[in-house]
């Protein structure tokens, strides 16, 4: 080590305004520093210890960007300085190191210690401290309240896209329960017609076992082919013809029998259980209870489908759980499919490569689905109305690994390294904040000490987001 003079301090940019007052305070706290070439004179994400100006020699300043050192700048002017330039913020802050810095050919460095530097810049510049601060708070105002209108924004078409997806199950369980009613009604009316015939207690009975066996067939009808289908109507309109009924009855029915899965043989039962004048009043009370069951099943899809969606924007949510919990990754992942199944395009094909051995892992689900959310909208977006949406899972050694992909056209090299950046968007002026993939990454690297890794090529592009599956401090 060794001491720089004030003379010298006065050739560097940052001190040639200095009295010698100041300079010499300087001179009296710092100290000159040599390292040899390669050498790590800090470290990103150590503890921030001291201010460092360039003296002599070159050095580069790199970040950590998905698990990779990547070199940011490298310089050789004398003057330039890293290390703790946030201590005159003192507690107010983490004092970590931002970036790392390392000698490329051997270099000699002034170091100031951060705790004797911070205090002396308020002291000798308050106003300017003052004005320093409040840019430094008020851009962390802005972003933190950016971010909370892009969770709104997301939210907010999330919602309508839910309610969308809501309205279509609960209309049509509105018209079938309307449907329904009337059914029933017509059901009782056609029962009275029959008790009215000469139908015995026998027959009687005989009907409702067929009833029940033509409840138990709606249920559960069999799918057929569309040829398949009409095949088996025109079986039936041409055993209901030969039987004679009034005209236009075997066309207004044969539908509902066969969906109901009502075919010939079964009919054959029914002419076999009553008097023939009293066919058409014995098959039109069954037709109903075909009718009746069916309306039921699609009142009990409806509902079931309701349900589903509302279990989902639960899982979604999160609202009645713990923050911190251990999930299961594949319920977040199918929980925000469903919640985003409105900005889907039918020309989408989602594409799900779910691990079975994936365990739980101790996390934050509702900032996950945060994630999964930015995601996914950024690989639709890149897509458009037509691609393929791949949501896959893997175990990765201590990681846990969820990949996005889509089949877009890539994201171009000279952004890349912007991706992550706050504000930084392709998306047209009021489409979009650029701070998606921000939000993203602080809540997979700073909140859960995770990693997202992006690889990109011309209908290939993919967001790889690994988690840690033990729980880190």
């Amino acid at each position: 080590m060794s001491e720089i003079s004030k003379d010298q301090l006065r050739r560097l940019f940052l001190f040639e305004s200095l009295d010698d007052e100041k300079l010499q305070w300087v001179v009296d706290h710092s100290s000159v520093v040599e390292y040899e070439a390669t050498s790590r004179i800090y470290s990103e994400g150590e503890p921030a210890t001291c201010f460092v100006v360039l003296l002599e020699g070159v050095v580069a300043l790199t970040r950590t960007v998905h698990g990779q050192e990547i070199e940011v700048t490298r310089t050789d002017k004398l003057g330039v300085y890293g290390g703790a330039s946030q201590a005159f913020l003192g507690d107010q802050v983490d004092q970590k190191y931002p970036n790392s810095m390392l000698a490329i050919t051997p270099v000699k460095v002034m170091e100031l210690p951060a705790e004797k530097f911070g205090p002396i810049l308020r002291r000798w510049f308050p106003m300017a401290m003052h004005l320093m601060e409040g840019m430094f708070w008020g851009q962390k105002r802005m972003q933190s309240a950016v971010s909370e209108r892009e969770r709104l924004i997301a939210l907010g078409s999330l919602s309508a896209g839910l309610t969308h997806e809501l309205n279509n199950p609960a209309s049509a369980a509105v018209r079938a329960t309307a449907t329904l009613r009337d059914k029933v009604a017509g059901m009782r009316h056609k029962l009275a017609m029959i008790a009215e015939g000469k139908i015995n207690v026998k027959q009687l009975h005989r009907l409702v076992e067929l009833q029940e066996i033509a409840v138990k067939r709606a249920a559960n009808p069999p799918m057929l082919t569309p040829l398949e289908t009409t095949e088996a109507e025109d079986a039936v309109v041409e055993w209901l013809e030969d039987r004679g009924l009034s005209p236009g009855f075997e066309y207004d029915h044969a539908a509902t029998l066969v969906a109901g899965d009502a075919n010939v043989a079964w009919l054959e039962l029914v002419a076999e259980a009553v008097d023939e004048s009293d066919l058409q009043s014995a098959v039109s009370w069954l037709v109903y209870t075909i009718e009746t069951e069916l309306l039921m099943g699609e009142i009990d899809e409806s509902v079931g489908r309701i349900s589903s969606l509302v279990g989902a924007a639960k899982q979604y949510s999160q609202l009645d759980r713990a923050p911190h919990q251990v999930a299961d990754l594949h319920k977040l992942l199918d929980s925000t499919l469903v919640m985003m199944t409105a900005k889907i395009s039918p020309d989408v094909t989602v594409v799900k490569e779910y691990d079975p051995t994936l365990p739980e892992i101790p996390c934050y689900p509702a900032e996950l689905n945060q994630v999964w959310t930015n995601l996914i909208d950024n690989a639709l977006g890149a897509m458009g109305e037509r691609g393929t949406l791949t949501v896959r899972t893997a175990l990765d050694g201590e990681n846990v690994t969820v990949t996005i992909g889509d089949t877009g056209t890539g994201i171009a090299p000279e952004i890349r390294p912007r991706i992550f950046e706050p504000f930084f968007t392709t998306k047209p002026v009021g489409e979009g904040t650029g701070l998606g993939l921000d939000i993203s990454y602080r809540i997979v690297v700073d909140k859960h000490h995770g990693d997202i890794r992006v690889t990109s090529e011309p209908g290939k592009t993919e967001f790889a987001v690994l988690l840690p599956i033990d729980e880190q401090p």
